[in-house]
């Protein structure tokens, strides 16, 4: 699978990216031998590139992660995790469907970008990894935090890479304004979009994607599918982690029959479309098991006619400026 670099940082990235996230028990139970096999699938269509965070599963896609990963040479694969909410012991019981997971409520979350806590997050993160590195760490959802991340916490990532514990540093979020920020006003290697550079919504073009040009960085894409609703636009899918409004799915339900015209799975022209960015660095996709993982690379490897991009900007579904992937993944 072909791969690009990161920034100026030397960090590959396979085109296409685990997302450890599904694994962590997202919605619904996952279990360890589904999970395992699950990250085994994507390793074995040569994905090298995964994803993880405390926020998933409070701990348990970073534990898991690491198992699966733990007789692979570490040299030969890139991981990246995130910094941001510190997870504490909690033992009050119930589970941790509230915040999306299907797992008992071990810890609880606390938000913190002061420097120590980026520093305490890493470490934590390490431990429950099974590892001495990771390869790019990112602040996690910053949106409420704005002015401390830009004051504290991002210059804990840049002091960590200047000693050499970490070798990208970046910013993960659902929206582009502060991210574009990230890019104009530090130094950081790369930023993770989620959600807003997709088939279905393209605001990061605006700003986003040209300034990650403009200062020769990479923008990892997430959430290709809108939470779900692009891989199966039909009633009661979800759109931003919450159920898609009638107008939201309506749009998705077009694309779908403009795709299929052209014999295209949407999920196929959803995945691949990222791809015609010249910024975009790779595209993570989320499983929780291995028939997901095999089917997510067929269609990254599918075919895409020209036709395609034509029809769906005929039937004003894509904007006549918008980059456009070729015809085949690698």
């Amino acid at each position: 699978m072909p791969a690009r670099t990161l920034g100026r940082s030397g960090v590959p990235v396979t085109a296409l990216g685990f997302g450890a996230a599904a694994i962590a028990g997202l919605y619904e139970e996952v279990g360890d031998d589904d999970a395992a096999a699950t990250v085994e699938a994507a390793w074995d269509a040569g994905v090298r590139y995964f994803d993880t965070a405390p926020h998933y599963g409070i701990g348990r896609s970073e534990r898991r992660l690491g198992a699966a990963l733990r007789t692979r040479n570490r040299d030969s694969y890139t991981l990246s995790t995130k910094v941001g909410r510190v997870l504490d012991p909690y033992d009050g019981g119930g589970d941790d469907l509230a915040h999306g997971f299907a797992v008992p409520a071990t810890h609880r979350r606390r938000w913190d970008f002061s420097a120590d806590g980026v520093r305490r997050s890493l470490e934590d993160s390490l431990t429950r990894l099974g590892t001495d590195r990771v390869d790019l760490v990112l602040l996690h959802d910053p949106d409420e935090h704005e002015e401390q991340v830009f004051r504290e916490a991002y210059p804990a990532l840049e002091e960590l890479r200047s000693q050499g514990m970490v070798r990208a540093i970046g910013a993960g979020m659902n929206q582009s304004r502060m991210l574009t920020r990230f890019l104009t006003d530090t130094d950081v290697d790369a930023v993770l979009c989620a959600g807003r550079y997709t088939l279905l919504e393209q605001g990061a073009l605006e700003t986003l994607l040209p300034a990650a040009v403009a200062a020769g960085r990479s923008v990892i894409v997430g959430g290709v599918f809108n939470s779900g609703l692009l891989a199966d636009p039909a009633p009661g899918a979800t759109y931003d982690y919450a159920p898609a409004s009638g107008e939201v799915l309506r749009r998705a339900e077009r694309l779908r029959e403009a795709t299929e015209a052209h014999g295209v799975p949407l999920r196929r022209a959803a995945l691949r479309f990222p791809f015609g960015h010249p910024a975009v660095a790779s595209v993570l996709v989320g499983a929780r098991s291995a028939d997901q993982v095999r089917d997510a690379v067929a269609q990254y490897r599918g075919h895409l006619p020209g036709a395609l991009w034509d029809g769906l900007r005929a039937r004003g579904l894509l904007g006549g400026g918008v980059p456009a992937p070729g015809g085949y993944g690698a």
